[in-house]
């Protein structure tokens, strides 16, 4: 795929060696998010809103702020640390903000293959049918969709 160079320098801007955009190299297995972008079965949208959710996912630890250890012995001169940053809590207002949008199920399916990295067969029933299979990419693509729409990311409509 054609990405940013992250070596451009604007100095050099019209020589051939300096290009602002390069091939690089991307594993489509690394999630399912990357394997249907390059299937060509969601668009540039909806890779953005599967970014940014997968960004504000990270930003909470996975499945959310750990416990306070209050028996840990603490370093003299060390100051005890927030627990819980200012990006944390602004992570989980937005997410909190996403479940409104898309509901329970919505929010669930949004999780495993978003956040936590599931694909499309761990996620429907073992065993299931080629028409479960699919709609639970429509409901993905549905779901992508709404979360496009709420960040303003959405390029057309459906």
């Amino acid at each position: 795929m054609t990405v940013e160079n992250p070596f451009y320098s604007r100095a050099h801007a019209g020589d051939p060696t300096n290009p602002k955009h390069i091939n690089a190299v991307v594993n489509i297995r690394e999630s399912a998010i990357t394997m249907l972008a390059s299937r060509n079965k969601i668009d540039a949208a909806q890779v953005a809103a599967a970014t940014k959710f997968r960004a504000l996912w990270e930003a909470m630890g996975g499945k959310g702020a750990s416990a306070i250890d209050y028996g840990r012995e603490h370093v003299d001169g060390g100051k005890r640390s927030d627990p819980i940053t200012e990006r944390q809590m602004n992570a989980a207002d937005e997410l909190r903000r996403t479940r409104r949008v898309l509901g329970d199920n919505g929010y669930w399916l949004i999780c495993r293959i978003c956040g936590e990295g599931f694909s499309l067969h761990e996620v429907v029933q073992p065993g299931a049918s080629k028409r479960a299979k699919l709609a639970a990419a429509n409901d993905l693509r549905a779901c992508l969709d709404k979360l496009a729409e709420m960040w303003g990311i959405a390029t057309t409509r459906r």
